[in-house]
């Protein structure tokens, strides 16, 4: 992450996991000025984000994810926070999540990265 859009500006930060959920703030000529879940704004070029919808487990203690969008329906995983996973649809407070192929339902309030691209 750099300080501004462009190679010619220092690099403020740099992202070791891959996967992390971002949200993109301003758009600028094959560069992006990003947020991450600590609030931390800065711009990547372009080419090194993918277009996959990200989310990460937040809160305290374990999220249920389940089969179903719903509190009553099979739990499938406990999550801890700080996983990460693809983010799919929400819908009534719940999103779907897949973790390295393990898909479920997880509280959108449990997940950073649900709200507008």
């Amino acid at each position: 992450m750099r300080v501004g859009p462009s190679p010619d500006y220092r690099i403020d930060w740099v992202y070791k996991r891959k996967g992390l959920p971002i949200k993109v703030v301003r758009v600028m000529e094959g560069w992006r000025l990003i947020e991450d879940i600590d609030g931390t704004q800065g711009w990547v070029v372009a080419r090194l984000l993918t277009p996959d919808r990200g989310a990460i487990v937040i809160g305290e203690g374990v999220a249920a994810m389940r089969a179903e969008p719903n509190d009553a329906a099979q739990l499938k995983w406990n999550l801890e926070p700080g996983v990460v996973g693809v983010l799919g649809n929400c819908t009534d407070g719940w999103c779907r999540l897949n973790v390295d192929g393990r898909d479920g339902w997880v509280k959108a309030e449990r997940l950073w990265g649900d709200g507008e691209p």
